[in-house]
């Protein structure tokens, strides 16, 4: 899974191979508002440490977390 500061896949991007608990401690990224899940199927929460409501995500491209009706 590929995950991306800004929506349409702009910004930084970092390539997640396993679960991580929250982005901005990782990656030091201030935000996600896209991705593309390449292979599997992923499980995205609102909030780092596993919180808020959880998003799932099989393979495709998501230009817009927002767009979704979720925020960051």
């Amino acid at each position: 899974m590929r995950i991306y500061e800004r929506e349409n896949f702009g910004g930084q991007m970092y390539e997640l191979t396993d679960d991580c608990d929250s982005f901005m401690d990782r990656y030091r990224m201030n935000d996600c508002q896209s991705c593309h899940v390449m292979d599997g199927h992923w499980l995205m929460y609102e909030q780092p440490h596993y919180r808020g409501r959880m998003i799932y995500f099989r393979p495709g491209e998501y230009r817009s977390f927002r767009d979704m009706g979720y925020s960051n």
